[in-house]
């Protein structure tokens, strides 16, 4: 009885269902820790994953500034439209106007499942239909340039080389790459055990030459960077601690750049690169799906709108009628 005929809850309706909730709601600073909280403690996901909820509800926080909203319990479902628009105007993309929308679905979820707010007004927000913006790969031979241009016997040299060998190798993500330790790697069974996105552990084979790139930066360049303090993290900086998400994507970026490759050049471009390349040369998408540790199949089926992409650029190059 609280719905309009759109489906929208509106703060009219809000006044007369917040006098059942069972507690007085925490503002926005205080709601957007316990959540944090809950999705690192009892959900177990990742620091980037928490740190990009964070970023939104800070804009959230920005809009109800704006708008002089003191309050959560004075948000319907209307506002929440609006910021998103006013999201949409500010410029970003629909995949992150869409991330925005997930985030505030699975905020004001939680707040009402701890019932410290009377009623889920972000469930009928509709989530942004992603865009037909498809990765973009690298080709094989761009690749070869990039991991032959390293020189192991300059100093880091083995080190950067092992890692973008194993980069490209496994299809690894940023985050999952920079908190490799050693136990993890199995050098004789070619294996890494890596925990992902929901703490889940997967297993990814790896290739002969990344392994050999491994095994030689193991043996001669990273007991050099070891220091008294150092873990087990498998990539050292200088001062013997692990190489954090941003240094690596520095690292990757100078590579491609001292390699001539002229491609905009990010982390997870060898992600992408990996899978397309799999997927090329005859890789069932469920297998993909496994080593890239996607909980969807229709996540990894992006990479079939590559292939055909390319496929059709290929056509009309090299076919007499093309």
């Amino acid at each position: 009885m609280f719905y309009s005929e759109n489906g929208l809850i509106w703060k009219s309706d809000l006044d007369i269902l917040t006098k059942s909730a069972k507690n007085t709601p925490m503002n926005l600073k205080s709601s957007t820790d316990a959540f944090l909280f809950y999705l690192a403690t009892e959900r177990g996901l990742s620091p980037a994953y928490q740190s990009s909820v964070q970023q939104s509800l800070e804009w959230l926080g920005r809009f109800l500034e704006k708008e002089k909203i003191t309050s959560l319990l004075e948000l319907g479902t209307d506002e929440l439209s609006v910021f998103l628009s006013s999201r949409k105007k500010d410029g970003i993309n629909t995949g992150s106007l869409r991330v925005t929308t997930v985030h505030l679905k699975i905020f004001f979820r939680f707040l009402v499942s701890r019932k410290n707010f009377p009623v889920d007004i972000a469930e009928p927000l509709l989530s942004q239909k992603p865009g037909q913006h498809l990765p973009e790969v690298l080709h094989v031979e761009e690749i070869s340039t990039l991991l032959d241009s390293i020189d192991t016997m300059a100093p880091l040299g083995m080190r950067d080389a092992a890692m973008l060998e194993l980069f490209y190798a496994s299809g690894l993500r940023l985050s999952e790459l920079a908190n490799l330790t050693l136990d993890q790697i199995d050098l004789d069974d070619r294996f890494l055990r890596v925990t992902g996105k929901g703490n889940k552990t997967r297993q990814v084979p790896v290739g002969k030459r990344a392994i050999d790139a491994t095994q030689l930066y193991l043996s001669r360049e990273r007991p050099t960077l070891i220091k008294p303090k150092t873990r087990s993290h498998v990539f050292l900086s200088i001062r013997g601690g692990p190489l954090s998400s941003e240094r690596l994507r520095e690292i990757v970026k100078k590579r491609a750049a001292n390699a001539g490759i002229k491609s905009t050049m990010y982390p997870h471009l060898l992600r992408h690169s990996f899978a397309t390349h799999l997927l090329q040369n005859g890789a069932d998408l469920r297998v993909i799906q496994e080593m890239l540790g996607h909980a969807d199949i229709s996540t990894t089926q992006i990479y079939t709108h590559v292939e055909q992409k390319q496929l059709k650029q290929a056509h009309k190059s090299f076919h007499p009628r093309g």
